[in-house]
């Protein structure tokens, strides 16, 4: 073929991982949100709730997305695919109102850092749909769309993969081993699994995915200090 990525059409490794994104956000916000709603214990805005709702959509479609090319049923694909940005503004607009939201019920006992988690959130979520929407400009190349749907999901992924911290006691600082090593390692797997497959690396990978891990890294280094607090509080002061 002159394009050798389109042997990577109907493969299972993008599948394979929207359901283990499924079973992670199913294990961190069941403890965290989903028991103690069952509980009686959590309450919340409706648009907390819309957000949550949102984003687990948001794995569903994933995996029935890839499922759908699969089994090769491309048209069907297409035509499910153009809820994708739309679905990805949602997530982005409710996920900055619930940061809002947790920011005032907690900046009495956490101070600049309930702020500084605020602005955390809106920059990842405002790359998450940034990344989807170059995604969907770049739909008629399909091996940048599936790469650049993948990085997106990844990155609107780890707040899930840190919440595992509650059934992984043991891990020490699970900011960086859950979610920041365990969160983006998919990104190496993929990296890989180009390498062995195809012989070099997508560009997707080296354009993106640095910058991606950059970003976390840098939430993680700054955090609750200089530019980061002070964008925080900036954010709550605009938005609360």
């Amino acid at each position: 073929m002159s394009n050798p990525w389109a042997r990577d059409r109907a493969t299972s490794f993008y599948l394979v991982y929207g359901v283990v994104g499924l079973l992670v956000v199913m294990l961190g916000f069941g403890y965290t949100y989903a028991a103690p709603i069952a509980r009686g214990e959590f309450a919340a805005p409706w648009f907390v709730h819309f957000h949550g709702v949102s984003s687990f959509t948001w794995v569903l479609m994933v995996i029935g997305q890839a499922a759908l090319v699969k089994a090769g049923r491309t048209r069907w694909h297409r035509t499910a695919g153009q809820i994708a940005l739309p679905l990805g503004v949602v997530i982005w607009a409710s996920g900055i109102a619930t940061a809002v939201w947790a920011a005032s019920r907690d900046i009495s006992e956490q101070g600049s850092a309930a702020t500084s988690a605020l602005a955390g959130t809106v920059s990842g979520l405002s790359i998450f749909v940034l990344l989807v929407g170059a995604a969907m400009v770049s739909r008629k190349r399909s091996d940048w769309h599936k790469r650049l749907i993948l990085l997106a999901t990844i990155h609107v992924l780890w707040p899930a993969f840190f919440r595992l911290r509650h059934w992984l006691p043991a891990v020490p600082d699970p900011e960086i081993w859950l979610g920041l090593v365990l969160a983006y390692s998919p990104i190496i797997v993929a990296i890989a699994r180009d390498q062995w497959k195809f012989g070099k690396v997508h560009p997707a990978w080296l354009i993106f995915a640095p910058g991606l891990v950059i970003e976390q890294i840098m939430e993680l280094v700054f955090f609750d200090r200089g530019i980061q607090k002070a964008f925080g509080q900036w954010l709550f002061a605009l938005l609360a």
